[in-house]
């Protein structure tokens, strides 16, 4: 017989609930309130649904093309991770019981995400100013870089729960490694491949630190936190559109996060298991 929650238990759901809820309460009321109304209460409802905030966020000069940047950030990093990640992964995971290489690559790979960004941050910068890479294109570079450890981590111990034969049946018709790669392989990886391009994409999306390093200088180049962080600075006792401009920003991703989420559970359950 399964015992029952305890009050404590549900006494600390609650109060994660509230933490959680009440902050985006907050945001959205505040980005649907004028600015003479949000003075009078923080806390209460608006009287009507009020989008001149919105309106006023969307017709600031550059947040269009912030839009733009992020966008393409976004999609180009995702593409480059789902081109590179699998495939590394899928060598590794068939190699590394036959050769030590793959094996100490495999866990070079994995010393990558213990290595937080605050202490390689600096260099980074440095060889991407080497390299000319300060700008939209150049970020989505590292991006990509950037992913293939965890993605590799999470990747491999899919793929070891993919039998063998598939490959060594494809292998006696005739078929070349790449081809049975991308025919046979990579279409069972579906569940992992959403998983990591919705974890990834999250990420480049909502990303601010390495954008704040890399493009604050330039305004063409800003992505929407970068436009968020300076509209801010420049609007910091107006709070509604301030908070207007944050709806804005996560909006895209949330409604792509609520759409998808059995995605990302179903490839972090399937993972485990098989991993």
């Amino acid at each position: 017989m399964k015992k029952k929650p305890s009050i404590f238990t549900y006494l600390f759901l609650i109060c994660g609930c509230v933490l959680i809820i009440f902050p985006m309460y907050l945001a959205v009321i505040t980005a649907f309130k004028p600015t003479e109304e949000l003075t009078k209460s923080i806390f209460a409802f608006p009287s009507s649904f009020y989008l001149g905030n919105f309106m006023e966020v969307i017709e600031k000069s550059g947040f269009l093309n912030s839009v733009i940047n992020t966008v393409f950030v976004t999609v180009v990093s995702c593409v480059g991770v789902i081109l590179v990640v699998p495939l590394v992964s899928y060598a590794i995971a068939r190699n590394m019981d036959k050769k030590r290489y793959y094996k100490y690559l495999y866990y070079f790979l994995l010393i990558g995400i213990f290595v937080p960004f605050q202490v390689k941050m600096m260099p980074l910068v440095q060889v991407m100013s080497n390299f000319n890479m300060l700008n939209v294109p150049g970020i989505a570079v590292v991006y990509i870089a950037s992913a293939v450890c965890e993605g590799v981590f999470l990747y491999v111990a899919f793929i070891h729960g993919v039998p063998g034969e598939l490959e060594e049946s494809a292998y006696m018709d005739g078929a070349g490694t790449l081809f049975t790669y991308w025919k046979i392989i990579f279409p069972l990886l579906k569940p992992m491949t959403a998983t990591v391009l919705i974890m990834d994409g999250l990420w480049f999306w909502n990303d601010f630190f390495l954008p704040l390093l890399a493009l604050n200088k330039t305004p063409d180049n800003y992505t929407l936190t970068l436009f968020i962080y300076n509209f801010k600075s420049q609007t910091t006792v107006n709070y509604s559109l301030i908070f207007a401009g944050l709806l804005l920003a996560m909006l895209p991703i949330m409604v792509l996060y609520v759409f998808l989420q059995k995605q990302i559970m179903g490839g972090l359950v399937n993972g485990a298991v098989k991993g």
